[in-house]
């Protein structure tokens, strides 16, 4: 006889809806991750309209939603993006709308410096392609400047560093502070802001120092940041950037018209030092002093020797020496000007004779005389054109004769 095995079973009397297992589900998860570590890749990073940040976080096998609420942002040690290894600090929340967990971030670092290294990299390489650290593009510093803006945070050491230094040089110079956070999340753009801010302050300032304490790679980030790079080389205004230890080097730094090794080279390298300005001007006076009183030297020697001079002691005989050579100078013109007249009147004498051996009415006096045709103003040279009858004109000496021609013959002179 065969035996029948039931293969369902009734559901119990205490079947749970799905708002009450994924409640059950929140407050257990929420409660035992509630204080949690994580490392992994950032990737999917989404920056909300809100201020929110979303993104993931990966390893080989897995995948881990995480949120960053706009509040916590300024709060974070870097600012994350995509590719970048980092460990998290959080809890795990569940969203019960959507049945999913994700995590909320409220501390981030990244894992070691090799990928803040290799992120720097790219950066820098990019810029550089654009010339953003050419060395063409640095602008000088003024020798006295009557004007600074510093940009950086209003309570840390890096400004009282460095107005410590600025005063005990030179008290001439007005500081303008423009604060700003120089670290976290954020501070890049801060950063930016501020330096734009610097930038138009009116009266104008003639600098502006950006300047930080020293830290890690991570805490000096935010120089690193291509937003805060290249409103460092947009700035109208010089600038100096002196960020961290002097072994720390930001793309801040490369960017910038001059780079301070910290927050105190910067205020050395902005302003002069007193003292040196005034041993300076002292030795000018002092090589003045000395030149005056050379020239007032040479001065009063130069009037004793002109005191005893010819001129001083019998100044009419100046007058009288230069009359003399006026004198003289008039009888060389006039002895110059009576040859070049008799020269002219030889010259003006021989080309008359000249003019009057040629003359017509000198030739008609030795015999020669001139014929023309009647009517006609032109002496004849040739028969050509002559005809029997015509009457032609004869001009002697003493008057005119009328001929009428006869005939005509080809006997040319000296044939």
């Amino acid at each position: 006889m065969a035996t029948r095995v039931a293969t369902d079973r009734s559901p119990p009397d205490d079947v749970q809806s799905v708002s009450d297992l994924t409640s059950r589900v929140k407050e257990q998860l929420e409660t035992r991750f509630a204080d949690v570590w994580v490392t992994g890749e950032v990737s999917n990073l989404t920056r909300a309209s809100s201020g929110h940040v979303y993104l993931s976080l990966k390893d080989e096998v897995a995948v881990l939603r995480a949120v960053i609420w706009r509040g916590t942002m300024q709060s974070l040690a870097i600012e994350p993006g995509d590719g970048l290894a980092v460990v998290c600090h959080g809890r795990l929340e569940v969203y019960p709308p959507r049945g999913t967990y994700q995590l909320t971030i409220d501390r981030l670092h990244a894992v070691g410096t090799g990928t803040l290294e290799a992120r720097l990299r790219r950066v820098h390489a990019l810029l550089d392609a654009e010339g953003v650290f050419a060395a063409a593009r640095k602008r000088p510093l003024p020798e006295f400047p009557s004007r600074i803006a510093v940009v950086t945070s209003p309570t840390g050491a890096a400004i009282a560093d460095f107005l410590e230094t600025l005063l005990s040089r030179w008290r001439a110079t007005e500081v303008i502070l423009v604060p700003s956070r120089v670290q976290g999340a954020g501070a890049a753009e801060e950063l930016a802001a501020a330096l734009a801010a610097a930038a138009r302050l009116r009266p104008a300032v003639d600098a502006i120092a950006l300047i930080r304490g020293g830290g890690s790679l991570e805490d000096l980030w935010s120089f690193n940041e291509e937003v805060l790079v290249r409103a460092v080389a947009a700035t109208p205004i010089p600038v100096v950037s002196g960020v961290g230890h002097e072994i720390d080097v930001t793309l801040c730094d490369l960017a910038a018209d001059v780079r301070a090794l910290t927050p105190t080279d910067a205020a050395v390298k902005l302003v002069p030092d007193a003292r040196q300005v005034t041993a300076a001007v002292a030795g000018l006076g002092s090589r003045m002093q000395t030149s005056l009183a050379r020239r007032l030297e040479f001065s009063r020697d130069r009037l004793t020797s002109l005191a005893r001079s010819r001129m001083f002691a019998d100044p009419s005989r100046l007058v009288r020496e230069r009359r003399d050579a006026i004198d003289a100078h008039a009888i060389r013109l006039r002895r110059l000007a009576g040859v070049v007249v008799e020269r002219s009147g030889e010259r003006v004498a021989a080309a008359a004779a000249r003019l009057e051996a040629g003359s017509p009415v000198h030739l008609l006096a030795r015999g020669w005389s001139m014929t023309r045709l009647e009517g006609h103003e032109a002496a004849l040279k040739s028969t050509a054109g002559i005809a029997a009858g015509d009457m032609i004109v004869t001009q002697l000496t003493d008057g005119r004769l009328w001929s009428r021609v006869e005939r005509m013959t080809d006997d040319a002179i000296g044939r």
